[in-house]
């Protein structure tokens, strides 16, 4: 990967982090105002705005040519090659309750997730940054990572539940311990450091903006990716393909998960 992309991937993740954490400070109660509504159909909430807008202003002066893949705006063709696709805030009802467990997501690519070269996931309220870059590993603030050679005896895994819960999901959850942190991004990331043993989301919900440099840091930390139909899971750059997902250290681990449940 080109270092002038991956520098440009880590100035945009590096500005909206600082400018996400001064609003949370400063503007609490602003952050979850509903301003427009995004490019995927849903409602666009001010600290999402706030987060994509300087996303834009830097591609649009990057003398590097990046495309843009983002939840809010959609598409938008800046001449280059690569694409990036963006969450600007991945956990956006955590940052405007309060909670400190969202992010922001960035990965670059040119048409699908498994050409994706390189991955940025930042916990904006910790400061921890996992990246992957393709075929040279995953890393935590600079330090390697792996995923666990084997599941814990005392399992721990994030199920979507609630609303997305499906039969299987329901089986898990009476299985081990059970966690949902409401990031997608950040729940595969513990996956990829084995602080969960699996990330599982049952329904056709996820779609590639949300988990696009999480499933790259998932695979480059050793573990697996796969969709509940048992396939490696892939999307293309676009916002109306949606996925269910079953990330974990192996594949052995997922064949027994699909199968007991």
């Amino acid at each position: 990967m080109d270092e002038k992309l991956i520098h440009l991937a880590h100035h945009i993740v590096e500005k909206i982090s600082k400018e996400v954490r001064k609003e949370a400070k400063n503007n609490f109660y602003k952050l979850g105002k509903t301003v427009g509504i995004g490019a995927d159909g849903t409602p666009t909430s001010y600290i999402d705005k706030v987060a994509e807008d300087i996303a834009l202003k830097i591609l649009e002066k990057s003398e590097v040519k990046v495309n843009l893949l983002s939840e809010e705006a959609g598409f938008i063709d800046f001449g280059g090659t690569y694409v990036v696709v963006f969450d600007p805030v991945d956990g956006t009802r955590n940052a405007y309750r309060g909670i400190p467990f969202y992010s922001v997501s960035l990965a670059i690519g040119t048409t699908k997730i498994s050409d994706i070269e390189y991955g940025i996931v930042k916990n904006i309220p910790t400061g921890d940054v996992f990246t992957a870059e393709k075929h040279h590993g995953s890393f935590l603030n600079n330090t390697p990572i792996r995923v666990c050679d084997v599941p814990s005896s005392e399992m721990l895994s994030s199920i979507s539940l609630g609303k997305n819960h499906t039969s299987r999901a329901n089986s898990l959850s009476k299985k081990g311990n059970v966690r949902s942190f409401g990031s997608a991004s950040l729940e595969m990331c513990m996956v990829a450091i084995s602080a969960l043993d699996y990330y599982f989301v049952g329904k056709d919900i996820l779609r590639v903006v949300d988990i696009a440099a999480s499933t790259l840091i998932v695979r480059e930390a050793g573990g697996f990716v796969k969709t509940i139909s048992r396939n490696d899971l892939d999307m293309r750059f676009n916002l109306e393909e949606r996925t269910s997902v079953l990330a974990a250290c192996s594949e052995k681990l997922i064949d027994n998960l699909l199968s007991k449940a």
